[in-house]
C-alpha cells in the first residue's frame, strides 16, 4: 500500500484516543467451530477480538499496520495474539490458513481502488476454500455535510467518496456497486445495513457483508 493508504502517523497518533464502533453480529458466526482460525485484519486496539473471545472463539489473531494500535491492544488484552503488519496488505502465512477473516472499518482507511483490490486478493489467498469474509464498512452518505466533503475532494482524489477529516485522516465511503465489484471473487451470503457512530462523533450508515470463498472442484471442506 502507498503511504496515503497506510497513514501510519495518523493512526499511531490516534491509537490512544479513538473509539471504534462497528458492531459484531454473532449469529453470522454460528456456523464456525469455536476452534476456527480467525484473523481480525485491521484489528485496531482489539475491541472485536475481545468480543470474539467472549463468544468462545479461542484461535484468534489480530493484525494492524499501526504499531501504536498493536501496543494498546496488547496492553488491553494480554492473553490475545496480535501482530504488526510490516508489509501490508501481505500477511505472512501460507495459502488457505484461516477459516474466517474480519475486515471491520478497514476499507474506509484505504482510499485507492488498486490498494483495496490488492487487500481483498490477499484475504482471498489466506482464506480456506469455503472460508468466510466478514466485512463492515461505510456507504456513501446522503446528508449535505458529506456530499459537500465528497464534492470538495473529488478533484484531488481518483474516487468520489474520498475526503479528508478535520484531524488529518484520509477516508473513503463506498458505493454498493464498488463493494460488489471488490468482492467478485467471493459468494455473498447476506448483507445488512447498520448505523454506526464514527470515530469523530457523527452517525453514518454502514454496510456489513458476509461472503464465502468458493470451494473449487478439487478442494473440500468448509468453515463448519
Amino acid at each position: 500500500m502507498s503511504d496515503a493508504d497506510r497513514q501510519l502517523p495518523y493512526w499511531d497518533a490516534a491509537a490512544a484516543t479513538k473509539t471504534f464502533t462497528h458492531p459484531l453480529h454473532p449469529p453470522w458466526l454460528d456456523g464456525l467451530s469455536r476452534r476456527a482460525a480467525i484473523l481480525d485484519y485491521g484489528c485496531g486496539y482489539g475491541r472485536t477480538m475481545e468480543e470474539l473471545e467472549q463468544h468462545g472463539f479461542d484461535n484468534l489473531t489480530g493484525a494492524d499496520t499501526s504499531p501504536a494500535m498493536i501496543e494498546r491492544a496488547r496492553h488491553l488484552h494480554p492473553t490475545l495474539h496480535f501482530a504488526t503488519l510490516d508489509a501490508p496488505p501481505a500477511w505472512p502465512s501460507p495459502r488457505a490458513a484461516f477459516d474466517a477473516v474480519l475486515l471491520f472499518a478497514v476499507l474506509t482507511c484505504v482510499p485507492a481502488d488498486e490498494a483495496q483490490l490488492r487487500l481483498i486478493a490477499e484475504l482471498h489467498r489466506i482464506l480456506k476454500p469455503g472460508g468466510i469474509l466478514y466485512l463492515s464498512d461505510l456507504l456513501l452518505q446522503d446528508d449535505e455535510r458529506n456530499r459537500r466533503r465528497y464534492d470538495r475532494y473529488a478533484t484531488g482524489y481518483a474516487n468520489y467518496g474520498v475526503f479528508e477529516t478535520d484531524d488529518g485522516a484520509v477516508c473513503r465511503h463506498h458505493s454498493r456497486a464498488w463493494l460488489t465489484t471488490l468482492l467478485s471473487g467471493f459468494e455473498t451470503l447476506t448483507t445488512r445495513t447498520v448505523v454506526v457512530p464514527t470515530m469523530n462523533g457523527h452517525e453514518s450508515t454502514g454496510i456489513q457483508i458476509l461472503a464465502r470463498k468458493p470451494v473449487g472442484r478439487s478442494t473440500a471442506g468448509s468453515v463448519r
